[in-house]
């Protein structure tokens, strides 16, 4: 069993922080306490219960002068675009806002013989399994209205991110949320699944990948407790033929190099309408050409170092392979790239979807660009493939857009935007992203059971 939990700096290699690694009695006692827990504060009102969650989100956003260097420093997000406070706070408000409609009983009849009617109730002890890439929006998707919902949870966070969850549970403490109604417990894989497995918890949703997704599913079987997965994506952008190319480019290259390319709904293939594939091609370069790389702490830096040398690795062996089979690379290698962390971000043309690069998840600072004949063609090639999260569609007719739209196997749909997340709707996707769905009501819907009553009246 590893003793320890190491968070590598992607800045300079180093260790970052360093954390003991819960034994198995060690864990199945904190969760004991949790689920202890969860009876008073489900008897709490719940507009008690959405007070304390958005006072905790609020001590999260007083930390945030020290969360993004230090987020810099464990995952290599440039310090000049200010952490994940924005979004943070956007889900959680929202799901505040509607917390109490979504979780409201639904009520059939109340007449002089039965009273009956349908509630939600809440699972109980909710463990979430957070990644490293956006640490904090991610994970309080979940925890926010699992809180609210009268849940307790118990948080597994990524190695890299080492210290969120520490962060996380330390500020809402801070504003009277109970110690044992949120947890952070730092886990090992096998720890992990055989606590799932011996069912001390009742609702499981992590975000990650494929495998550590079906690794999951695998403990949980037989145990009838719910697994929610997210397990990234190989997200599509399709330009039309009406366009704005200006807006597209800027867009979509943003979508694919942002966070070094680390972001589940990142754009990871493009698609152009044969009579503008020239003009967005030379827009595109245009724009990933000034990228800025270094190191994540100095504010001039636009593209920092992957989060881990391992993560870039398999970036270049994509890009290698993609070129050895006729692809062509159109950014020239930056000075700063180390052949490590260090990446230098890539467009590549002349790919198709026998590549690796087209077709499994890169996550990292590299987009192919194909052109396409007409609608159905793009099509047919945005759902050739494993992952279903989010599709970016560029195009002035809203209706043309939702026709597509209809037609393509993925989770969202959005048109002449790309990369973002709306609280109202829901968080979801299909095939190998995974199943289930946060956020907007049916996030409240997951997070809870129904509890039908029949009362009939003496």
């Amino acid at each position: 069993m590893t003793e320890t939990l190491k968070c590598i700096s992607p800045i300079d290699g180093s260790v970052f922080a360093e954390r003991h690694v819960m034994g198995k009695a060690e864990a199945a006692d904190a969760i004991a306490r949790a689920r202890a827990a969860q009876v008073a504060w489900a008897a709490r009102p719940m507009r008690e219960r959405i007070e304390l969650v958005l006072a905790g989100v609020a001590a999260v956003g007083a930390m945030n002068d020290e969360i993004v260097p230090e987020l810099a420093h464990m995952m290599g997000r440039p310090v000049r675009y200010g952490g994940e406070f924005g979004g943070f706070t956007e889900r959680a408000s929202y799901m505040a806002s509607i917390a109490e409609e979504a979780l409201a009983d639904i009520k059939i009849a109340d007449d002089a013989q039965f009273r009956r009617y349908i509630r939600r109730v809440p699972h109980g002890v909710v463990l979430v399994v957070a990644p490293w890439n956006y640490p904090y929006m991610t994970a309080i998707n979940t925890i926010a209205p699992a809180l609210m919902a009268g849940n307790v949870v118990v948080l597994k966070h990524a190695t890299q991110t080492l210290l969120v969850g520490e962060r996380m549970v330390r500020a809402f403490q801070s504003v009277g949320v109970p110690e044992d109604v949120f947890t952070n417990v730092f886990l090992d894989h096998d720890t992990t699944s055989n606590l799932i497995a011996s069912r001390a918890f009742d609702f499981v949703n992590f975000t990650g990948s494929v495998g550590g997704g079906k690794a999951m599913e695998r403990a949980a079987a037989g145990t009838f407790i719910a697994v929610a997965t997210e397990l990234g994506g190989k997200d599509p952008g399709y330009v039309m033929d009406d366009a704005d190319l200006d807006a597209a480019a800027a867009t979509l290259i943003d979508a694919s190099m942002y966070n070094s390319g680390q972001c589940c709904c990142g754009i990871e293939r493009i698609y152009v309408a044969e009579q503008h594939y020239d003009a967005f091609l030379q827009k595109a370069v245009a724009i990933a050409s000034e990228y800025k790389l270094g190191n994540p702490l100095d504010e001039a830096t636009t593209i920092g170092p992957m989060a881990n040398v391992r993560f870039a690795r398999e970036v270049r062996a994509q890009i290698a392979e993609a070129v050895e089979a006729g692809a062509k690379a159109h950014i020239d290698t930056f000075a700063e790239d180390d052949g490590a962390a260090y990446l230098t971000p890539q467009i590549l043309t002349s790919v198709d979807h026998s590549m690796r690069v087209m077709r499994e998840e890169s996550f990292g600072p590299v987009v192919g660009i194909m052109k396409v004949k007409d609608d159905d063609e793009a099509v047919a090639l945005m759902n050739d493939c494993d992952y279903g999260l989010t599709a970016s569609l560029w195009t002035r007719d809203v209706e043309r857009a939702a026709r597509i739209g209809d037609r393509i196997e993925t989770g969202t749909v959005f048109m002449n935007r790309a990369d973002y997340l709306d609280p109202a709707l829901c968080w979801t996707g299909c095939k190998d992203t995974g199943r289930g769905g946060g956020l907007s009501v049916i996030g409240y819907q997951n997070l809870t059971r129904p509890k039908s009553y029949h009362l009939k009246k003496a």
